[in-house]
């Protein structure tokens, strides 16, 4: 009641006399009105709102309007996401430049699958990186920050843009190997294990790094500025909100995180360079998910929620405090427990090489893969590298079943099918297979014809009686199937 139409279809208000004149240069012609005004005419792509004559609040209509309603507010939604995510890593990360010790790793209360998945990533990088999913708050970035500091300094080349080893070829640069062929002798220097993250907004070519075409060919040299995965080699590349950002970025991210090597591609001219890092995800599952493909690219998946006992949030909320008020001091009172959980971190990645994993337990670990119908064999060899890393970690040279339970949740449980009618989750689903296989000593057999069981249909209460008796077979001659036997 009240209403007009605003845009598309309005009737013309009456006004003076109008004139019609194409300007020159302009993609079309524009109504020139008598007082000198533009009219204003409807954007083909935005659909008209109606404005009501007693406010100048506009209400959407018809379903295309609401439609384009709903998208500018997920399009608002989804900025401000990465604008609060991008503030709140920016905080974190200033602290860190300005030479701030970061939060203590022995320091953390709870969230102990995180903290182990962190870890195994250390002793043993070709388990393909970690993807931690949680809510706002619990400690995630924190986390992350935290454990470069247990990671020990490396030998790098002097004058390298890339981390080059002096010593592993595959970890060398196209330059320091030519430097090694002619028999040069390498200067090298001590650095701190790189830790890298990497922005929401960042482009292709900060990630992957950018080619000087026009010097290339005047010059016919090779003018490359290295990106983020450069700087990120034998380090650690760290994406937060991963679930926010790019799916084309996240795709180029875990091609070289697999391969370890960056190829960078412009106009026939090709570089490439090592790119061998552990990376990290975190996010929050409410913002948004991934896709099951770039799931499975990541080695390990914990999903961490906020500690509830009283006990752990107070001592959690003390520790975050001293350590606010007094970095310094703070981290000293932990020194020693950082240093003999660095030495601990060394010795497992001596012991790792060692460790050894009977045939039986890998009949076991592709039993458990197969009755979860896991896609492709990464998950089998992930489970076996993990159990191998935490029985390394825990100072043993043989792998137990008690190992494979420990780490098989955060290998297989992303990589399980989803199934919206399946009321068991993908970590519960996982460990459920894995008590069957390994604590009941359940055959493939068996497991697959106690799934068949379960889901074949109920049979009829006749099959099971085994059908009428002749009595009530005459009782019921000539009346219809089905019918009353009361009848």
């Amino acid at each position: 009641i009240g209403c007009r139409s605003v845009g598309a279809g309005a009737p013309a208000r009456p006004t003076a006399k109008t004139t019609t004149t194409t300007m020159k240069g302009s993609v079309g012609a524009s109504r020139l009105s008598a007082e000198g005004r533009v009219a204003s005419r409807p954007r083909p792509n935005k659909p008209a709102l109606r404005a009501c004559a007693f406010g100048s609040r506009r209400q959407p209509g018809t379903l295309a309007e609401k439609q384009y309603v709903v998208s500018q507010q997920r399009g608002h939604k989804l900025r401000l996401q990465k604008s609060r995510a991008l503030a709140e890593a920016t905080s974190e990360e200033a602290d860190v430049k300005a030479g701030k010790k970061a939060f203590p790793f022995t320091r953390v209360v709870g969230q102990e699958d995180m903290k182990l998945g962190l870890l195994l990533n250390v002793i043993d990088q070709r388990i393909g990186g970690l993807l931690v999913m949680g809510d706002r708050g619990t400690g995630k970035s924190v986390v992350v920050r935290a454990v470069i500091d247990l990671l020990p300094e490396i030998d790098i080349v002097q004058n390298d843009s890339f981390n080059s080893s002096p010593t592993d070829k595959r970890l060398m640069s196209k330059e320091v190997r030519d430097l090694v062929k002619s028999g040069e002798e390498l200067k090298t220097r001590r650095a701190k294990t790189p830790l890298v993250e990497l922005p929401l907004g960042a482009t292709e070519d900060r990630v992957c790094g950018t080619l000087d075409v026009e010097q290339a060919l005047q010059q016919g040299s090779k003018a490359f500025s290295p990106g983020l995965l450069a700087k990120a080699n034998r380090g650690i590349l760290y994406i937060d909100e991963v679930n926010l950002l790019d799916d084309s970025l996240v795709d180029v991210v875990l091609d070289s995180a697999a391969g370890g090597i960056n190829t960078v591609e412009r106009e026939g001219i090709s570089i490439t360079h090592p790119a061998s890092f552990i990376m990290i995800g975190t996010g929050n599952p409410d913002e948004g998910e991934l896709r099951p493909q770039l799931l499975d690219r990541f080695g390990l998946y914990v999903e961490i929620s906020t500690v509830n006992t009283p006990q752990e949030r107070l001592q959690l909320a003390l520790n975050r405090t001293q350590y606010d008020l007094n970095p310094e001091a703070f981290y000293a009172e932990a020194a020693e427990e950082q240093d003999a959980l660095k030495q601990k971190l060394l010795a497992a990645k001596e012991r790792v090489k060692d460790c050894e994993v009977s045939k039986d337990l890998r009949v076991k670990i592709s039993t458990v893969c197969s009755l979860l119908d896991i896609d492709g064999i990464r998950g089998d060899m992930v489970v076996v590298r993990a159990a191998k890393a935490y029985a390394a970690y825990e100072g043993r040279t043989e792998v137990t079943g008690e190992d494979v339970g420990r780490v098989v949740g955060m290998c297989l449980g992303h990589r399980t099918r989803k199934d919206p009618l399946d009321p068991l989750g993908g970590i519960v689903k996982v460990q459920a297979v894995f008590k069957r296989i390994f604590a009941d000593g359940l055959t493939y057999e068996d497991v697959r014809k106690m799934q068949e069981k379960s889901q074949a249909p109920a049979k009829p209460k006749e099959a099971e009686d085994g059908g009428e008796d002749a009595s009530e077979k005459e009782s019921r001659a000539g009346l219809k199937k089905g019918a009353w036997k009361g009848l």
